[in-house]
Formats: C-alpha cells, sequence, structure tokens
C-alpha cells in the first residue's frame, strides 16, 4: 500500500502514453483530471493485488471511442461517477476498489480521479499491460470473464445498462451506442472477484508506469539520452529513426484508423517505415521487413526528449525514434493471437516475436 500524489501522476501519465502504444486516449487530458481530484480530494491509496481480499468487488474503470473525439469533448470525471453509481445500483453492491482497464494514456489517469473523488483505492494491475481498441481485448476476456453487466455514461447523463451473451456482442453494441453518445463515453465492465483479479490480470503496470516516467524525467535532468534509458527499462528494442513525411488518419466506426509514414535517417537513411494504427500503433514495417506487430508493443518517441507521441499526436515533420517492446507472455497464447493478434485486424502477415524480428534484422 503506498500513497500516489502530483509527482506520481505526471511519472504515470508519461508511461501510461508509451505503454499504450500510441492509444488509451490523450494521456495529457486524463494527467489534468487527476491532478484536479488529487489537488480537491487528496493522495489516491494504490494497493498491489495481494492486499485486495478474495471476495471483494472490484471494477476497472476507463473511457472507450476514438481518442481524437476526446480533444473536442473533454469529460468532466461526472459520467465515472455515474456509470459507477448505476453499476452498483444494479449488483446492489458497493465497489471495493477500481483499476486501469489497460495502460493507455487516459486509461490509465482515470482510475486515479474517480478513486480521488470516490474515496477509493486504486490496484496497480490493469488487462492488457498495453493498449487496445476493442472491449473484448483483456486477458480478462482470455479467462472467461465476463464484460457485463456493464453500464456506459455521456457527459450528457444519458446512460446504458448492457447484459451480452459475449464480450465480442457487448464491443459491438458498446462501440454502436458510444458513436451515437457523440464517439466517446465512460464506462464500468468487467466487475469481478479480487480472487479473479488475481488470476487473470497483469500486476505493477502503474510501478512500471511511473518507472518509465521517472526514467525520461532524469534523463533530461541529467542530460543523458533518454530512449536508451527507456529501452533498458522495458527491454525493449529500436526499430526506426526517422522523419513524418506523410499521415493519413481519420475517424471510422468509432476508431482512430490510419498509416504514419516515416523517412529514414541516421543509419535508417534511404528506408522508409510504414506504420498502421486503429488508436493503437499496431504494424510497423519497412518495403522489405516487418519490423513489429500486434500484440508487441510499438512506440513512437521523439527523437530529442524521448517522449512518447500518441497517434493524434503524430505530425508532419516530427522526428521520431520507433520503438518495439515485448507484450506480455498471455497474448502470446493460441487465444490471445486469435484476439489481438495481426490476422485480426486484416493484416496479412504471420504473428512473429518482436525479439525474432530484431534478430533477423540484426538491428540492436
Amino acid at each position: 500500500m503506498r500513497k500516489v500524489g502530483k509527482q506520481e501522476i505526471e511519472d504515470i501519465a508519461v508511461g501510461a502514453a508509451l505503454l499504450g502504444t500510441g492509444g488509451g486516449g490523450d494521456p495529457h487530458i486524463g494527467k489534468l483530471m487527476a491532478l484536479q481530484a488529487i489537488e480537491e480530494f487528496g493522495p489516491v491509496t494504490v494497493l498491489d493485488t495481494d492486499e485486495v481480499p478474495d471476495d471483494a468487488l472490484v471494477v476497472p474503470s476507463s473511457m472507450m471511442g476514438a481518442p481524437t473525439v476526446m480533444l473536442e469533448k473533454i469529460p468532466s470525471g461526472e459520467e465515472a461517477i455515474l456509470a459507477f453509481n448505476q453499476l452498483e445500483k444494479y449488483l446492489g453492491e458497493k465497489v471495493y476498489a477500481t483499476f486501469p482497464i489497460e495502460a493507455g494514456g487516459v486509461n490509465s489517469m482515470l482510475p486515479f480521479a474517480l478513486a480521488a473523488r470516490l474515496g477509493m483505492p486504486v490496484i496497480d494491475v490493469d488487462g492488457m499491460g498495453r493498449a487496445f481498441p476493442e472491449l473484448q481485448m483483456v486477458t480478462f476476456y482470455l479467462d472467461g470473464i465476463s464484460a457485463t453487466p456493464a453500464v456506459i455514461a455521456d457527459e450528457k447523463g444519458n446512460t446504458s445498462l448492457l447484459s451480452t451473451i459475449d464480450n465480442v456482442w457487448t464491443e459491438r453494441i458498446a462501440r454502436a451506442a458510444t458513436i451515437q453518445m457523440g464517439g466517446s463515453v465512460m464506462n464500468a465492465m468487467y466487475s469481478m472477484r479480487g480472487k479473479n483479479l488475481k488470476e487473470s490480470g497483469i500486476t505493477n503496470i502503474l510501478q512500471l508506469e511511473e518507472q518509465i516516467g521517472k526514467t525520461i524525467r532524469e534523463a533530461k535532468e541529467n542530460n543523458v539520452n533518454a530512449i536508451e534509458k527507456v529501452l533498458e527499462t522495458v527491454g525493449g528494442f529500436e526499430l526506426f529513426q526517422g522523419k513524418v513525411t506523410d499521415i493519413d488518419r481519420k475517424t471510422e466506426s468509432g476508431f482512430a484508423r490510419g498509416i504514419a509514414t516515416f523517412e529514414g535517417t541516421n543509419d535508417y537513411k534511404d528506408e522508409t517505415l510504414e506504420l498502421r494504427f486503429q488508436n493503437e500503433h499496431l504494424l510497423a514495417q519497412t518495403k522489405n521487413k516487418l519490423l513489429c506487430v500486434t500484440p508487441d508493443l510499438i512506440a513512437v518517441l521523439d527523437a530529442e526528449t524521448g517522449l512518447p507521441i500518441t497517434t493524434e499526436g503524430i505530425r508532419y515533420g516530427s522526428r521520431c525514434v520507433v520503438i518495439g517492446i515485448p507484450c506480455h507472455p498471455k497474448w502470446r497464447t493460441e487465444k490471445g493471437i486469435a484476439t489481438v493478434g495481426p490476422a485480426y485486424f486484416g493484416y496479412d502477415v504471420d504473428y512473429t516475436p518482436v525479439e525474432e524480428l530484431v534478430n533477423e534484422g540484426g538491428r540492436k
């Protein structure tokens, strides 16, 4: 058990944006929401999973929708409280603690904003170890935990209570409702017991995010190469260095979809990288070689500062370093690959672990 205050939130927000692989919502907006709540209500208690009672009711708090929408439709924080209140009313039981559904920009911050306002703890765990675009893409789904009953809420005060036959249908119906509710909503779903969370969740994710953020901050303070330090922290690999020469991005069917093109610099001169994304970066390839593909993590970092760049933050002319990080072993199972592998997203490539692709290419 520990208390998380403003500096920890600053560091966690940076780490969440990196592990969010470009998605999970704007980390700056989430950070401001968390900081405001902590300023008003005080630091938040963070629990390790082994500190959570086996029979406790725990529920992740998160948003869904296109990250680009949040830049114009900033949540107030009331939506998450409304969703939780409605779910508690339906279940007839108070929620013991919340946690991030994914290691995504805003979705790592929202639990802190909610917890500060409701006076509940946050658990150091998530359901992805990164960010993914669809509701069924969590380790809880791999282990047979239902997403419903689920509540989604918008800034107008509308709520929808969902009960579906499986988690894929939860995604379909909730996505359709989200589009009608303005493109982004807050939700309360995947309610479970502490015992389920201990068995299925990816632990210590907040600690890792905080360490990433602290690493980048201290690298700047000490005038050392932030990207090299980040790669050491996450066990990742440099995939490419280059300048953004084209960005084709649009909001479609509730997602931010697109392709970013990078012209190589330094050791990568005369090469071109194509980066495909659906909220999150999902595939990185040059003309002749696959560099990294989902479910492994692809992050775009500012070449000078080492700070992560989200899919909506990629701009023409930006100088970037693209890195790859091995995903959690749960995603490398047969069901994991079927759920979030390249074939699911329509990419005609086989999944190969990033460390194998890097070794084949002779890159560091």
